[in-house]
């Protein structure tokens, strides 16, 4: 699929969902000895995200305060098979959303379209470029002022998901068959 999607005879996304919370991300972080440092936060609000990127930084995503259910998946990927114009994939993990009746069900009907659905492997998220869309936007996009309240943590995420391609770009280590 990758070599398909590299000569542009098929789109290729990759597709998942995360979250943001207002407790923020902090990975990792210093400070000189007696020195305090905090990140301000609040608990209790989070914004969940779907995304499908492709490796040339294409993306599509929603984002929501509700959870992320099946019938969430399924309005979003038949939205994008309404929109396609070439045979296209979407790789997805085997989260239960991913594989719940209703989108089993939707899965011929997506295929007259032209979108096929393919899953990976169990316990292989290193195969999903989608992780590394998270990891930069937690890791990077989203500032601390960021997570300051619930409004500038919404904002600044729709400023990110809709700038990936636009202002933001991931430069994924192209694809090796060896």
């Amino acid at each position: 699929m990758e070599r398909l999607s590299e000569q542009g005879w098929i789109k290729l996304f990759y597709a998942d969902e995360s979250h943001v919370c207002s407790e923020g991300y902090v990975p990792y972080g210093w400070q000189f000895p007696g020195e305090e440092v905090f990140v301000s936060s609040q608990k209790g609000y989070r914004l969940n995200v779907f995304g499908m990127i492709s490796r040339d930084n294409e993306c599509f995503w929603s984002a929501t305060t509700d959870s992320i259910n099946a019938e969430f998946i399924l309005e979003k990927i038949d939205m994008l098979s309404l929109s396609i114009h070439q045979p296209t994939y979407i790789v997805l993990d085997n989260a239960s959303v991913h594989r719940a009746k209703i989108i089993e069900q939707r899965i011929k009907i997506w295929q007259s379209r032209g979108l096929y659905l393919f899953f990976l492997p169990p316990y292989s998220p290193h195969l999903n470029i989608a992780e590394t869309m998270w990891r930069h936007l937690k890791g990077g996009w989203l500032r601390a002022e960021d997570y300051t309240d619930d409004e500038s943590l919404a904002y600044a995420l729709n400023r990110c998901m809709a700038s990936i391609g636009v202002n933001l770009k991931i430069n994924f280590s192209p694809f090796n068959a060896n």
